[in-house]
């Protein structure tokens, strides 16, 4: 009875290591290698037709598939649906760096343009920084600045009765006024940079007018007192002599004595 149970266990030892020992069938292997990495060679399909086409394995192996071995069916063939697939997803990538290049390419125009347009970066452009801030530094401060600087006493009061002082400060208050204005609206950078440099003309244009007019002031109160005293000595003139009609009256009385 133990002989038995022994030849029992030593036949199934057997049956399960010839059940694990490697397959080496040819058929598999061409079938595992063309679907794989190899070329679809119709040469290696097996079994073959043999002398004439007679050989039966070929006919019921091939018979039922007749096309198998004319179509590659490799998924990285040619044609293979990985192949395609990596095709598709490249040009899906393609497409979405276009769309990616398209919307920052709009980005940065979008950008560019809030930049262009935006008030709130009028104080950092360049040109305003390097020219028009110092070109209107007199009118932006001119709190700080005495329009009648360097002037007498007199030609101070001349500026204030004749309304030349309220004058220019208004005027310089509209163009201060008109330059804040372009400075926080919101603009085209190019129509800005033309009212800074309008302004700025106006300014210059301004400012030398009032300095003409502050240098020609002792001139015009010299010639107003020359004037002054030049009127008060033709009245005293004129109070000391006769008119023609009293000289006439003077002629006639004498004539008649």
């Amino acid at each position: 009875m133990i002989r038995l149970i022994l030849f029992q266990c030593l036949c199934l030892l057997s049956i399960s290591l010839y059940g694990q020992k490697k397959i080496k069938d040819k058929h598999i292997t061409n079938q595992q290698e063309r679907m794989v990495f190899k070329s679809w060679d119709r040469g290696k399909f097996t079994p073959t037709s043999g002398f004439l086409g007679l050989n039966p394995e070929y006919w019921i192996t091939w018979a039922l598939h007749p096309n198998y071995p004319k179509s590659d069916l490799r998924p990285l063939g040619p044609n293979g649906p990985q192949s395609q697939r990596l095709g598709l997803v490249a040009a899906m990538q393609s497409v979405d760096n276009s769309y990616k290049l398209h919307a920052d390419t709009i980005r940065n125009l979008a950008v560019m343009e809030a930049n262009n347009y935006s008030s709130a970066l009028s104080n950092v452009d360049p040109l305003w920084i390097l020219y028009y801030r110092r070109e209107f530094e007199n009118l932006i401060n001119q709190q700080d600045i005495d329009p009648l600087y360097g002037l007498s006493q007199k030609e101070k009061e001349y500026f204030i009765q004749s309304g030349l002082l309220d004058w220019y400060i208004q005027e310089t208050k509209a163009l201060l006024e008109r330059l804040e204005i372009s400075r926080t609206t919101t603009l085209d950078r190019g129509a800005r940079i033309l009212a800074y440099h309008r302004m700025l003309s106006e300014y210059r244009t301004l400012s030398s007018t009032w300095e003409t007019k502050k240098k020609r002031a002792k001139l015009y109160l010299s010639i107003k007192e020359s004037k002054q005293k030049i009127n008060s000595n033709e009245t005293q003139i004129s109070k000391g002599k006769k008119s023609d009609k009293e000289i006439a009256n003077e002629i006639l009385k004498k004539s008649k004595l």
